[in-house]
């Protein structure tokens, strides 16, 4: 792995601010972590957790703003 595990999960606290490619980037980092059964299931824990969360706070906002009513 070429960035840190601690520079993933920091990304991703910042993925709703950065563009669609960095995004994407920083996805595939995390996707990358959590198939990599050589990285510490606590690490690993920790990155899914916040990609869930992240995913989930950006489905709830991509809704609320396409609404048109």
């Amino acid at each position: 792995m070429q960035i840190s595990l601690q520079t993933v999960y920091d990304n991703l606290e910042k993925i709703d601010r950065v563009d669609a490619t960095t995004s994407a980037m920083y996805r595939q980092s995390a996707q990358e972590v959590l198939a990599d059964p050589e990285i510490s299931l606590e690490w690993r824990k920790a990155i899914s957790d916040r990609l869930n969360r992240v995913n989930h706070e950006l489905t709830v906002h991509a809704h609320v703003d396409d609404d048109s009513y």
